[in-house]
């Protein structure tokens, strides 16, 4: 039998197939059955600060202005009792309780964090429920046309400092493709204490209603060619770096997680083709990977990792500016056409 199992973030894991942060997890039967699925462990939804926020305030306003304008009717109203209320945080908290109450895999809480303050209190709520490690969220879009790829950078690297001081668990960085070196900047996050990177965010673009000229949010679903992107930096990365390396976006296929641990990936997070087929999409992956494993007489998913990294690779330049030269070279424009 093939060995699928993988260490991730310190963790042994059963698998390399990781349920990434989507609503399957606010739900306990939907979680239980990516468990027997054959997931190794589960990224949790992302718990927002702007959401414990505004559910803070709305408290505020239910406790304290309950004001309806006749002062004698008013000492009639029952004072509802704080305890009583959950809020956006108390919610979280109990499902990473109750999540590790119900799964035998691990569970990493994701937190997403506007404040140095929210990040650190958060992460120690977190880590307090149960969390086995923590995945950083961080999405944050530089707009700013005054702020340089440095400051960004160091906007990361000072939070990960100040949530090291005060958390203990395994912590890992949820990035996006937008810096200037990915590499050098993964390699400042190992060194100030991250233990892995989740490779890449997928930014959610706005788009543009042109009759009420508004900026609308839309969510599109990941397809597989969104990848190639993900496995060109786990596969430069490999080698050169010592955290762990997770692929996500973009996994819908065996062939897909296949690819990204050729190039050196640890896990292979998966999402909207969860989302699209459910659950047990993750054992159809699952038992298509070991069938590819055997046939093409792997011993374990160790033996496969990074056999086609860019050290390792026939042709490392093929992930580089040959690529480049090479695609455009190819390239004929249909008969008929100009050119």
């Amino acid at each position: 039998m093939v060995d699928l199992s993988t260490d991730y973030l310190g963790l042994r894991l059963a698998s390399p197939l990781v349920p990434s942060a989507s609503p399957l997890s606010r739900d306990l039967d939907a979680a239980r059955r990516l468990e027997d699925a054959g997931a190794s462990a589960i990224v949790m939804y992302s718990l927002f600060e702007e959401a414990i926020a505004a559910s803070e305030e709305a408290a505020a306003r239910f406790f304290h202005e309950q004001a309806i304008g006749f002062g004698e009717a008013e000492s009639f109203l029952p004072v509802p009792a704080a305890e009583d209320y959950l809020s956006e945080l108390d919610d979280y908290l109990e499902q990473v309780a109750a999540l590790k109450r119900s799964l035998s895999i691990p569970v990493i809480a994701s937190l997403n964090g506007i404040s140095a303050d929210g990040w650190v209190h958060y992460g120690r709520q977190l880590q307090e429920a149960g969390a086995d490690a923590l995945e950083l969220n961080v999405y944050y879009v530089a707009a700013d046309p005054f702020e340089s790829g440095a400051e960004v950078e160091s906007r990361y690297v000072e939070l990960l400092y100040q949530l090291k001081e005060h958390v203990g668990i395994p912590i890992t960085m949820k990035l996006s493709s937008q810096f200037s070196s990915v590499g050098h900047f993964v390699r400042t996050l190992e060194a100030a204490g991250a233990q892995g990177v989740a490779l890449f965010n997928r930014f959610y673009q706005p788009d543009i209603d042109l009759e009420t000229r508004e900026v609308t949010p839309t969510l599109t679903l990941s397809s597989s060619y969104e990848t190639l992107l993900r496995i060109h930096w786990v596969a430069a990365l490999y080698g050169k770096v010592g955290l762990s390396l997770a692929v996500t976006g973009g996994i819908h296929t065996a062939e897909d997680a296949l690819k990204a641990l050729m190039a050196g990936a640890d896990v292979t997070h998966l999402c909207s083709v969860l989302l699209k087929e459910g659950p047990e999409a993750l054992g159809r992956i699952r038992a298509d990977m070991l069938r590819w494993l055997e046939e093409h007489e792997y011993d374990s998913v160790r033996q496969l990792k990074g056999c086609v990294s860019r050290q390792h690779a026939i042709d490392p330049t093929a992930y580089d500016r040959a690529n480049y030269v090479k695609v455009m070279d190819r390239h004929r424009a249909p008969g008929g056409v100009w050119r």
